[in-house]
């Protein structure tokens, strides 16, 4: 059984958590654990500046009585806070102030272990099929001569009531393979980081990162695809031809319009395109490559940075290749979604995904409403790993977020998908009628609100509770409760036998 990689074999909790994250395909953050919210020391909402002034905190309601937690907070009572630290909110840009320099050395130690963890488990670039797992299974009387049946553990991740995702040591169990299901963004594995077992917690942070500091989180879902994705030589030979022979672009630039171009959005794309041409060093004229989902919207911002720029757009309808158009039924199928996904089949998202990822320097995520979607952390994400070479020392790579001024008028509360990058600074911390953003951007996005001016929605502090999680309104997690929680729950196991 050992030539299929399918023997038992002990191996240490970063493996296990390796192989979670693999299956899940969820992107992974530095996260820490907070104490419990001390009660206010300030009454009347003010805190005193550093130069005697009070400074008003403008939060009402259940995050009044949680304000003082805040990490930023903190640092106005310890007296330890400088420039944007000694206001009650931030812009998005202050808020990455925090990502500029992206923790290459944090990336490099995740980028071993992953190299490390396939060389052990004799992983291949061969793959199985469920069947075709089962039929080794079979061929070789795993039931038969050893006694072993290939069963499934599924633990279901949008079923708090029954996920074990914060209260079990995963590295007991026994079975073969373990389905973390339903964990379609970047949220579900990085609950580990909470895990109330301390073997848990602590093999969540060799492959995350130290706790507590925000800025040295490493791209561990951008090493994970530089390791095990590739296009396939027709998604390859689509790309060449957007390339044309000329070298990889220095800029990506994607906008998720939803059939929309609002001017102001145009407008901030391109003082985000400017931003990542300033870090550029003797570039003349950047290449910059721009995928949207509307058609139309790439006409209108076209001319605008052709200007300054050398733009690479794949033209699907162009494209003489290889590859198979969709189906027309299968196409009619997926009418109802082009609001949401644009009129492009679906392959055509593949050749901008791999086109996109060969940045060089930077890429930038716009919209009309969410900003740093899935798709774009992606994209980032596998480009700055893609620029992590063993030789390289001091790699220059940037995941910049534009911000059209609409999109803030209530701060970031618009960003309220769970697994978008801005969602955990989306709370009262966030300043409200900001001006065009052009912000450095995590290329993992946080799942809990560890650091400076993360704050929760009061939707977000709702659906934790669900989880038997007591999160402040500021996001400090009660630890005591749900270590309680998890004392009193009772464990749920449901598992599949295949054979």
């Amino acid at each position: 059984m050992k030539h299929y990689g399918l023997r038992r074999r002990r191996v240490s909790l970063t493996s296990v958590l390796a192989v979670v994250v693999l299956f899940t395909a969820t992107g992974l953050l530095l996260l820490t654990l907070r104490s419990v919210d001390p009660p206010p020391s300030s009454p009347g909402g003010f805190l005193p500046d550093l130069d005697g002034r009070r400074v008003e905190t403008r939060v009402s309601g259940d995050d009044s009585n949680s304000l003082m937690s805040s990490p930023a907070i903190k640092q106005l009572e310890t007296g330890n806070v400088t420039g944007a630290q000694s206001k009650s909110c931030a812009t998005v840009e202050e808020m990455g102030e925090s990502f500029e320099d992206e923790p290459w050395k944090e990336s490099l130690r995740v980028k071993r272990i992953i190299r490390q963890h396939f060389l052990i488990n004799a992983y291949s670039n061969h793959s199985f099929t469920l069947n075709e797992v089962k039929h080794l299974w079979r061929q070789h009387g795993c039931v038969k001569n050893y006694g072993r049946h290939l069963v499934i553990r599924i633990d279901d991740f949008l079923k708090p009531a029954k996920t074990n995702v914060l209260c079990s040591n995963w590295r007991k169990w026994e079975q073969p393979i373990i389905w973390f299901q339903n964990t379609t963004d970047a949220m579900g594995s990085q609950f580990f980081l909470k895990n109330v077992y301390p073997e848990m917690r602590s093999a969540a942070y060799d492959l995350f990162g130290q706790p507590e500091q925000l800025q040295s989180r490493p791209n561990v879902f951008g090493e994970l695809m530089a390791f095990l994705i590739s296009p396939s030589a027709e998604v390859k030979e689509a790309v060449d031809v957007v390339l044309a022979g000329g070298p990889d672009p220095d800029i990506s630039l994607h906008m998720r319009m939803l059939m929309n171009r609002p001017v102001r959005a145009v407008q901030a794309a391109l003082n985000c395109v400017q931003k990542a041409m300033h870090n550029l060093q003797n570039k003349q004229r950047p290449r910059l490559v721009l995928v949207s989902d509307t058609p139309s919207f790439v006409k209108s911002l076209l001319p605008n940075i052709s200007e300054f720029a050398e733009v690479l757009h794949f033209d699907y309808k162009k494209f003489q290749g290889t590859i198979p158009r969709d189906d027309k039924t299968v196409q009619k199928n997926l009418d109802f979604r082009v609001k949401d996904w644009g009129p492009a089949p679906r392959w055509v998202a593949f050749v901008d995904f791999f086109l996109a990822a060969r940045a060089k320097h930077a890429v930038i995520s716009g919209a009309h409403r969410r900003v740093g979607t899935t798709y774009a952390q992606l994209v980032a994400s596998l480009a700055a790993a893609n620029q992590l070479g063993e030789n390289h020392t001091n790699p220059s790579f940037s995941f910049l977020s534009s911000f059209q001024s609409n999109l803030l008028t209530n701060g970031l509360r618009m960003q309220v998908g769970w697994g978008h990058v801005w969602n955990r600074f989306a709370g009262p911390l966030s300043c409200e009628n900001q001006t065009h953003q052009c912000a450095f951007t995590p290329l993992s996005p946080p799942a809990w609100w560890d650091g400076l001016w993360q704050s929760p929605m009061s939707r977000d502090v709702r659906r934790l509770s669900m989880y038997g999680v007591s999160v402040s309104g500021l996001g400090t997690v009660d630890e005591s409760a749900l270590k309680s929680h998890c004392a009193s729950k009772k464990t749920t196991v449901r598992t599949v036998m295949l054979i």
